[in-house]
């Protein structure tokens, strides 16, 4: 039981940084808007926490750089694919190798360097009496509460508001939303931003709390296998949790394995959780070949009002 409790608590920290990317692709999509440049925030969205947090030691400073340094990515992917109309793929792709190498470059100084952080954690002792599950969500961190919060909060906006029905027309039909006088490019803009901050809020949580000292690369292609589970979560944030858990359980089992002295190289231990992303895709695919597709119908297309003389 307690070898469970340990993997449990194990897959919702490994799975956290992957959920708060989900959570911030599945905003950026549900708005039209593919963001390919996920692993690219990631990494300047850590690097710069690294690098804030050294310098001053405040994990809120560092909290509020890294929502701007990742909100910038994201407004220079709205600018490109929104207002200038180009492939959203290639210019994903393009923030990706940007941030890529940005982060290789401004890590140098700060390589290695353990951060002296400590996370605050939410003592919640009334739940310590539920077997099993109160055991892992009686000492939860803070920004692991406010993932799961957060999903909550994007359920409700997304499915249950005004606001959220019309960022399903602007995802589905945009000249439909913009006959109605609702704002494509702003709803593009705010989800696409928004959703950029949320992925770098991953790389934040994954050098504060999951692994506290920059390496070049640490995100270990973490946000290709959340751009998989977007689709594995059908652009739901409820899904979308339990499939970082999930994914996240799958990391975390590599290395309790090892624990265990098995005989399996390390190597293929750690290859668990991408050939699970490609199997988890072959079977979404194969059981949907034969239903409508259910992504925003106006997903990677760019829009532009019709000019008015």
């Amino acid at each position: 039981m307690d070898v469970f409790i340990l993997l449990l608590t194990a897959a919702i920290s490994s799975g956290t940084p992957l959920l708060f990317a989900v959570l911030g692709g599945i905003l950026s999509e549900k708005a039209g808007v593919i963001h390919l440049g996920t692993e690219g925030i990631m990494l300047i969205g850590a690097v710069m926490s690294c690098i804030v947090f050294i310098e001053t030691e405040s994990l809120f400073v560092t909290f509020l750089a890294c929502l701007l340094a990742s909100g910038f990515l994201g407004l220079i992917h709205a600018f490109l694919s929104i207002s200038l109309g180009a492939n959203q793929i290639v210019s994903g792709l393009a923030i990706t190798l940007f941030g890529t190498g940005l982060s290789a470059y401004l890590g140098k100084s700060v390589a290695g360097i353990a951060l002296p952080v400590s996370v605050p954690k939410v003592e919640l002792s009334w739940l310590e009496f539920i077997p099993v599950i109160g055991k892992v969500f009686s000492t939860l961190d803070l920004f692991i509460w406010m993932s799961i919060v957060l999903t909550i909060v994007l359920y409700l906006y997304m499915f249950k508001t005004s606001w959220g029905l019309h960022l399903k027309a602007v995802g589905d039909s945009p000249s439909t939303t913009d006959v109605m006088g609702i704002s494509v490019t702003g709803f593009r803009y705010f989800h696409v931003i928004f959703g950029s901050m949320l992925m770098g809020l991953s790389g934040f949580y994954l050098i504060m709390a999951y692994s506290p000292n920059w390496i070049e690369g640490m995100t270990a292609g973490r946000g290709w296998i959340a751009i998989a589970l977007i689709i594995f979560a059908r652009w739901n944030p409820i899904y979308a949790l339990f499939c970082a858990y999930f994914f996240g359980g799958l990391d975390a089992l590599g290395f309790r394995i090892q624990l265990f002295e098995i005989p399996v190289p390390s190597y293929f231990l750690k290859m668990i959780p991408y050939i699970a992303t490609i199997v988890v895709l072959m079977f979404v695919g194969w059981k949907n070949r034969n239903k409508p597709p259910i992504e925003p119908k106006a997903l990677g297309v760019p829009y532009f009002r019709e000019q008015r003389f």
